[in-house]
């Protein structure tokens, strides 16, 4: 029988519902709902667009950051094809690939965690179409500096359409974060995908952007669901356009909790990097299946990669003192002398890539 949950920290959600004046806008959009949505969303197109400071032909809006990852890998990709990304990665990108027959290059992670820079850019050849960046990267929320992303992108071959997953941007605060407008203006074949899931707490209302140059932008819009974009989704974006302010707040809470998480659970012997995004990775040879069991037994759902890692959401302070009290019984393995910590995991991701 399956444990009940009283904390769900698994998916990366956010811990807050929309805000007062974006439930009303959805309110209102409901009493609209026998009407149907634009044809195509050319009105958030242009809002987002103005948002971004931006104009409206650089801007492609889908159904999640998903959708417009789809569109895109619909719009360049030929069967046959490949596509590159890290692994461990957001799990739905093998899933998209197959599902416009692609052929996936998935690329070991680094030692560190990080996305291996180095071996994505020798995993492109003839046949590659796109090639996958997470900035910051789920599940290990690492970061690609700024300079180190500019050298990357100078290096890919212009018949690649690098996909720079921003998901997360948000919560990297602490960070130098790359300067948008100015990359997409020296790489045409860049698009950066964002989405109003995670920050923007919309996460059910599946409302992603893609952002990037004219030409790209209109060989993803041709890709386009009609009747796509549904009209509570649009106003409930909208609003949350108006309450950047308040939402600000929020993330600024969630980022607090993160630091505080990670604090302590490196007082309790949990070797843990920092994290940029809304969760903490906890990581082998660190005894993640028994941290993964523990939480179960709390009623705390984590995102458990067996053997591999523990992806741990930010949740409310309840929540997190919650995942607190659970891990602080489970023993961290120590290191053994001249062993790195990560080696064995590297060998295990690199060992079980190639499974889809």
């Amino acid at each position: 029988m399956n444990m009940p949950v009283l904390h769900r920290l698994a998916l990366n959600e956010s811990p807050y519902p929309p805000l007062p004046s974006v439930r009303k806008a959805m309110q209102r959009a409901v009493a609209q709902a026998h009407r149907y949505p634009q044809f195509y969303p050319d009105d958030l197109t242009e809002r987002i667009a103005a948002w971004c400071q931006m104009s409206p032909d650089r801007v492609v809006v889908g159904s999640g950051s998903v959708g417009v990852a789809l569109q895109l890998l619909q719009a360049v990709v030929e069967p046959g094809d490949t596509m590159a990304y890290a692994w461990r990665n957001f799990d739905a990108y093998p899933l998209l690939g197959a599902m416009v027959g692609a052929q996936t290059v998935p690329v070991p992670l680094a030692p560190d965690g990080c996305q291996d820079l180095d071996a994505l850019l020798a995993a492109l050849d003839h046949r590659t179409r796109v090639v996958v960046l997470c900035n910051p990267h789920n599940p290990t929320g690492t970061l690609v500096a700024a300079d180190a992303l500019s050298a990357f992108l100078r290096q890919v071959p212009r018949h690649v359409t690098v996909l720079l997953d921003e998901a997360y941007v948000e919560f990297a605060r602490d960070a130098d974060p790359p300067d948008a407008p100015t990359l997409l203006s020296r790489h045409p074949n860049l698009l950066i995908l964002r989405t109003f899931s995670k920050a923007y707490g919309l996460a059910a209302l599946r409302v992603g952007y893609g952002l990037g140059a004219p030409d790209l932008v209109e060989r993803i819009r041709r890709q386009q669901l009609p009747f796509g974009i549904n009209a509570v989704a649009t106003a409930a974006v909208q609003a949350s356009l108006r309450a950047t302010d308040e939402l600000r707040r929020r993330v600024d809470t969630i980022i607090a909790e993160r630091n505080r998480l990670h604090h302590q659970l490196l007082q309790r012997g949990w070797h843990i990097r920092p994290g940029h995004a809304n969760s903490l990775w906890l990581a082998a040879p660190d005894p993640v299946d028994e941290g993964a069991a523990a939480l179960t037994h709390a009623q705390v759902q984590a995102r458990h990669y067996p053997g591999e890692g523990l992806r741990l959401t930010v949740g409310s302070r309840e929540a997190n003192d919650a995942v607190l009290a659970a891990l602080a019984g489970v023993a961290t393995m120590k290191r053994q002398p001249g062993v790195h910590r990560t080696h064995h995991r590297t060998r295990r991701w690199a060992r079980t890539t190639g499974s889809r």
